[in-house]
């Protein structure tokens, strides 16, 4: 499954958010105090734990391993997650992942 035929034009029309992980396409929907991104991996990528404001995501498609405040968890398809605002995580996402993420601020990420 291609990233292209993932997302709908209704998505891919939305500006492209400037993440710095390579491998990773997003798309952004920025709203007066939070942002959805939508992402899609096109290969495994490491995130180093961090923290920020709150963040919902939810698992459109593929695998990734959180560890949230040294807890790993495993999620798939289907599944949400939840990360409190301050906490510190970190993430494996697999190759062919893609979501849908709710951060709780408005500037988490900038257009590209």
């Amino acid at each position: 499954m291609s990233k292209e035929s993932f997302f709908s034009e209704i998505i891919t029309n939305l500006p492209e958010a400037d993440i710095p992980i390579k491998g990773v396409h997003s798309h952004l929907f920025q709203g007066e105090n939070q942002q959805f991104i939508f992402m899609s991996f096109e290969k495994d990528v490491e995130v180093p734990e961090h923290s920020h404001e709150a963040q919902w995501g939810v698992i459109l498609y593929g695998e990734i391993e959180l560890t949230i405040d040294d807890k790993k968890c495993t999620f798939t398809k289907g599944d949400t997650y939840f990360i409190p605002k301050g906490v510190k995580h970190s993430a494996k996402i697999r190759k062919g992942y893609k979501d849908l993420t709710l951060f709780n601020q408005k500037d988490r990420y900038k257009i590209k």
